[in-house]
């Protein structure tokens, strides 16, 4: 069943899937956080990490930040960083990258900023992030946990939530909704196809996209 539902969730971009959101009530797409070192579109099972200030920088951490994620994901997840302290910090870079990559992780989703954006296009790792730094999370942040709730933009996610993030944004969707999300979703899928094609064959696009375009998304 998870297979089916990670192949399934991977052929839906994050309109689709916002659309579906809306049409069930429900809230999951995040805006401004830019995809930054491939072109390609990233889904899957949610790994989280919650970042915090450092308040004893005295102090080396055992390990860096987001290794305890990379080490428990799976094939195929997305690691998601909370770096919400408001200082200038990488979240994420390129050796957590290429650790990642080695791994299969689908890609890095971060509430803040990255580093090491041209190394993390080199290795081909997908990097989404608020915004992009050279400054070290070394003595700055440490991690105060891992799978544990966080908040991304205003959207609350869980360890085992699903994502999917592109060019346009980012979307969750909670583990105990991802079913009828998706059946939401293909089928919006399937409607707009049917318009693309109608409009190739010659239906005028007022036509194509009138009230029943307009309505498709009432619940």
């Amino acid at each position: 069943m998870s297979n089916d539902v990670l192949a399934r969730l991977g052929r839906l971009d994050t309109c689709g899937v916002s659309d579906a959101l809306d049409k069930l009530g429900l809230k999951g797409a995040i805006s401004g956080i830019e995809r930054l070192s491939t072109d390609r579109r990233i889904s899957g099972r949610v790994v989280t990490v919650k970042l915090e200030r450092d308040t004893d920088s005295g102090r080396p951490a055992s390990r860096h930040l987001a290794t305890a994620a990379i080490e428990a994901a799976e094939r195929g997840d997305v690691i998601v960083v909370e770096q919400r302290t408001g200082l200038d910090v990488a979240g994420w870079g390129g050796t957590l990258s290429l650790g990642a990559s080695l791994r299969g992780i689908a890609g890095v989703i971060v509430e803040g900023p990255a580093r090491d954006v041209d190394e993390s296009r080199l290795r081909d790792f997908p990097v989404f992030a608020r915004a992009h730094t050279a400054r070290t999370a070394r003595g700055r942040l440490v991690e105060a946990g891992t799978n544990v709730p966080i908040v991304v933009g205003d959207i609350p996610v869980s360890p085992g939530d699903y994502v999917v993030a592109d060019g346009t944004a980012v979307v969750v969707v909670a583990q105990s909704e991802i079913d009828r999300v998706l059946v939401a979703a293909e089928a919006i899928a399937a409607r707009e196809k049917a318009m693309a094609d109608a409009l190739r064959a010659g239906t005028p696009i007022s036509e194509v996209m009138g009230k029943s375009y307009e309505t498709m998304l009432r619940k």
